[in-house]
């Protein structure tokens, strides 16, 4: 059975990851539109800011944040290396690293892609424009994750890329959480009580969740309900729960079947992982600190994503700071 050199193993986790990435800031980007009463509502684009930890790097081009500049700056700006210019950008060139082993479909689509980006000019993006925008960014990443789904051989790189998919997942599920929960509570004390619906469908509209969340709550929107949805749910694919199975599963089985003799760190990370989500219901992490809850999640993914990258990718291991 043939070995994955370690390159295309990278090559095709990080394509996953940087392909979710647009996804899902496609979709805060135009939910934050959607329910921003005006352009220069610098809370709410201030929070797109905030989820990629980019406050210095955003504050070194632009001196507001307000609906033109978070826009320009997520969405065009190739200096950003957070960008959805810059992803896919990234995406694409991984995927040129695995052209002989991806479909002739897969590779097309990601460069058609590539080009449409960078043929669009920040007129494009304008008001009456940025919702079309979002819904193509959007469409074309649903459609690589369908190419992907049929016509990725299952080999050794399809399990990096499902791996690195589900990592992404729950990271961005996580910093969502973080960053939006206790700035939609009238105050830190306040959860459960009177709370405004849209801002809170606007976070499970964020998170792709909304009609799962409906499915599950027909009636009523309450925070604690929504981080339980989005933290514990074992039905909704971008929960953290679905997520950490998944990698579970797709790191337990590429192991077996390859008989790889790295991956025993990442496993016991995704156990504490699991543990942690085992051992603890909403309502017990809103009562002990749920910031501090999600920034242990936050930090395991960052040290799982270095533990993969040791033991596959051929980084040198980083020290585990606890």
């Amino acid at each position: 059975m043939m070995t994955l050199l370690s390159r295309s193993a990278e090559a095709a986790f990080w394509m996953a990851r940087y392909m979710e990435r647009v996804e899902s800031l496609a979709r805060i980007i135009d939910v934050t539109e959607t329910f921003t009463n005006s352009d220069f509502d610098d809370r709410n684009w201030g929070v797109i800011v905030q989820l990629n930890s980019d406050e210095r790097r955003f504050r070194a081009v632009h001196d507001r944040t307000d609906g033109g500049t978070v826009v320009d700056f997520y969405a065009l700006d190739r200096g950003n290396p957070t960008s959805i210019a810059s992803a896919i950008a990234a995406a694409r060139e991984n995927a040129r690293t695995l052209r002989p082993l991806i479909s002739t479909e897969m590779w097309s689509q990601i460069n058609a892609l590539n080009r449409w980006i960078g043929s669009l000019k920040p007129r494009d993006l304008q008001h009456d424009k940025l919702a079309r925008f979002c819904a193509d960014v959007k469409e074309n990443c649903q459609a690589h994750t369908g190419i992907i789904e049929g016509t990725y051989y299952r080999d050794q790189g399809w399990y990096f890329y499902q791996i690195g998919k589900n990592l992404e997942r729950a990271d961005q599920t996580t910093r969502l959480i973080d960053i939006k929960y206790h700035s939609l509570l009238p105050s830190p004390q306040d959860v459960g009580g009177a709370i405004d619906e849209a801002e809170w469908n606007a976070l499970l509209r964020s998170a792709a969740g909304y009609h799962a969340y409906r499915r599950v709550y027909p009636r009523g929107m309450q925070p604690a309900k929504v981080a339980d949805f989005l933290l514990f749910d074992e039905g909704f694919p971008r929960s953290l729960n679905v997520c950490t199975q998944a990698m579970n599963v797709f790191l337990t089985r590429l192991k077996s079947r390859y008989a790889l003799a790295g991956g025993n760190q990442a496993l016991e990370r995704l156990d504490e992982i699991a543990a942690m989500l085992a051992g603890h219901d909403v309502d017990s992490v809103i009562g002990t600190g749920l910031h501090e809850f999600l920034d242990f999640l936050q930090r395991q993914l960052i040290r799982l994503s270095n533990d993969l990258g040791a033991d596959f990718f051929g980084y040198p291991p980083i020290a585990d700071a606890g």
